[in-house]
């Protein structure tokens, strides 16, 4: 492939190549079809749902829908933030993203979304985060906060030295945790568990940024998510005012609170919260939000790219890397824009879509 290829920020080379469905560097000597454009590692979606939609679990056939609208977007890589479906039969097929799980959420009881979470009480959450680190790969989603209905307001589902155990137990069995927070009350228990990354992390103050720079835990905002706060506010003002005008003030500062993490260090990964109520295939419309919030657009790509990759575990254009990349007819950091239009995507080195050239 003609460069420019991006194998970092700052680092670019003039071409890129893929022999036996690995990247070289080092053209090779057979004639080879060649593909114009930027290059850029296949995205990352590190908060989605597969095989999840707003009810609950989804046949296959929905489950390989979602999955191809990511692919064809880019986004060749998702972290599976929960689900109650069984998709490991994506494992078996190379044309779809490669997915790391976290097993299924683990909510307290009547404290969720009904058909997503296993359900239980504070004296149960150490077993059900062993199991579910079973059947993750090595990620658990615990759900940090949500509404309380006695108190109207969203509020945190467990003790300080619960979650504290749990996320000592996972770690022990070599899983890393997540959790989903809104608000701002339970973050500073969780940092001070041990947590490694939280979802949303609308609640984000001065104290609990410095925390979580200090312990470098990960955020992953789904600001595309965070967009829907004022419409579920609107459904909830009747019945739970406080809880409604929480929402909208945590949306009204999103931006601010995403600007002044970046600026404290957190890492900061791209997700989006598709398979629920959004559809998937939005990566590009994420990280064009984390632009928007005042990340460079060499910061935000690297929070769908090369970062991202190399925090859940997967290489980037790297020499013998597996070929997992997307191409783009301009370059990405002169406009984000572009990214919501790949000229050629290439996984596990074949071309999805996209036109090869002779070459020069």
């Amino acid at each position: 492939m003609a460069g420019p290829v991006l194998v970092g920020p700052a680092d670019v080379r003039d071409e890129l190549w893929v022999v036996d469905g690995r990247i070289t560097f080092t053209r090779p000597t057979a004639a080879a079809d060649t593909v114009r454009g930027w290059v850029l590692p296949g995205l990352v979606d590190a908060h989605c749902h597969v095989g999840l939609d707003a009810h609950g679990a989804v046949d296959d056939e929905t489950t390989l829908a979602q999955a191809l609208a990511d692919r064809d977007t880019g986004a060749l890589l998702l972290r599976d933030a929960g689900s109650p479906a069984d998709t490991r039969w994506m494992d078996d097929r190379a044309d779809l993203p490669r997915v790391v799980r976290a097993g299924r959420h683990i909510a307290r009881t009547r404290r969720y979304i009904r058909n997503y979470a296993e359900e239980i009480e504070p004296d149960g959450l150490v077993g059900e985060v062993i199991r579910q680190a079973k059947r993750g790969d090595g990620w658990v989603k615990l759900v940090g906060d949500w509404i309380d209905r006695s108190v109207g307001d969203l509020a945190p589902c467990w003790p300080a030295d619960v979650v504290a155990e749990a996320i000592a137990a996972a770690h022990d069995a070599g899983a890393r945790v997540t959790a989903h927070c809104f608000a701002e009350d339970s973050l500073a228990d969780l940092a001070e568990a041990g947590i490694d990354c939280v979802e949303h992390a609308t609640g984000l103050t001065d104290d609990t940024i410095a925390l979580f720079a200090a312990r470098g835990i990960a955020i992953v905002p789904t600001l595309v998510n965070i967009a829907t706060f004022p419409g579920i506010a609107a459904g909830a003002d009747d019945k739970f005012p406080r809880y409604a005008e929480h929402m909208r003030a945590l949306h009204a500062r999103r931006f601010d609170t995403v600007g002044a993490a970046y600026d404290a260090g957190i890492p900061i990964y791209v997700g989006t919260d598709a398979g629920g109520s959004l559809p998937h295939g939005l990566a590009a419309a994420e990280i064009a939000e984390l632009v928007r919030a005042g990340l460079p657009p060499e910061a935000a790509l690297d929070a769908a790219t090369w970062s991202a990759r190399a925090w859940l575990g997967f290489p980037g254009l790297e020499e013998g890397a597996p070929a997992d990349l997307v191409v783009y007819p301009e370059d990405p950091r002169a406009d984000v824009a572009v990214l919501a239009a790949p000229d050629v995507v290439v996984l596990r080195g074949h071309p999805i879509s996209g036109r090869a050239v002779p070459a020069a």
